[in-house]
C-alpha cells in the first residue's frame, strides 16, 4: 500500500489537502461555510474578479464534505493515470480539464444569463470541487486500455456523462462532458507511454 501511494505522489498529496479542507468544513457553521466556499467558487462573479485565485482554490475543496468517495475515485483513476504517464503530464491533464472546462461551462452560463435563459443570480452560484479534473483523467484513461476494451470503456464514459447532460442540461453537466473531451484531446501526452493494458491478458496471467 505504501509503495502504491508513493508511486502517485501528486494524487495523494492532493487527497491529503482535500482531507484537511474537508475536516475544516465540518467545523464551520452552515451559513459561514456557504459564504466561505462562495468566495472560493469559480462562478462568473469570482472569475471576473480573481480568476487565478479561484481556479486554484476551488480545486482544494469538496462541496458536501464527503471525502471517502473521492479517496476511492482518486485511487482508481488519478493514481492510475499518474503512475502511467508521470506526475508532470498527469498534472497537466488535470489543470487543462479543470481550467478549460470551468471557463467553457461558465462562459456558456454567462451567455444563458445574458439571453434571459438563466436567472441573473446564477452569476453567484456555488461552483467548487475537483470533478472536472477527475472527468478529464477518466477520459484520458481511455487510451490506457487495449482494443476492444478501449471502445467499451469510452462508450461507458460517454453514456455516464452524456445522460445527465441530455436530461438535466445544467452548466456542471456540460462542464463534465467538456472535461471528458479535453481528456481525450490530451492523447499526445500519452503517445508512446508503453503497451496498452489488456484485462484479458492480466486474467490469463493470474490463472496461470
Amino acid at each position: 500500500m505504501t509503495a502504491y501511494v508513493r508511486s502517485a505522489p501528486g494524487t495523494y498529496v492532493w487527497l491529503l489537502i482535500l482531507f484537511i479542507s474537508t475536516v475544516a468544513l465540518h467545523h464551520m457553521s452552515p451559513a459561514f461555510e456557504q459564504d466561505f466556499l462562495r468566495q472560493r467558487s469559480t462562478n462568473i462573479h469570482e472569475l471576473s474578479q480573481n480568476p487565478v485565485r479561484v481556479l486554484i482554490t476551488s480545486a482544494m475543496w469538496i462541496d458536501g464534505g464527503h471525502w471517502v468517495p473521492y479517496a476511492i475515485l482518486y485511487s482508481v483513476f488519478h493514481a492510475q493515470a499518474e503512475r502511467w504517464i508521470g506526475t508532470a503530464r498527469w498534472l497537466a491533464v488535470c489543470v487543462a480539464a479543470h481550467v478549460l472546462a470551468t471557463l467553457i461551462s461558465e462562459g456558456a452560463l454567462l451567455k444563458a444569463v445574458r439571453d434571459g435563459i438563466a436567472p441573473h443570480s446564477a452569476i453567484n452560484t456555488l461552483d467548487i470541487g475537483v470533478s472536472y479534473a477527475l472527468a478529464g483523467v477518466i477520459g484520458l484513461l481511455t487510451y490506457r486500455l487495449a482494443i476492444p476494451w478501449r471502445q467499451l470503456y469510452l462508450l461507458g464514459v460517454l453514456v455516464f456523462y452524456g445522460i445527465p447532460l441530455y436530461t438535466d442540461r445544467t452548466f456542471t453537466d456540460f462542464g463534465h462532458f467538456v472535461a471528458v473531451l479535453i481528456g481525450l484531446a490530451c492523447y499526445p501526452l500519452v503517445r508512446g507511454r508503453g503497451k496498452a493494458w489488456n484485462p484479458k491478458e492480466t486474467l490469463a496471467a493470474l490463472r496461470g
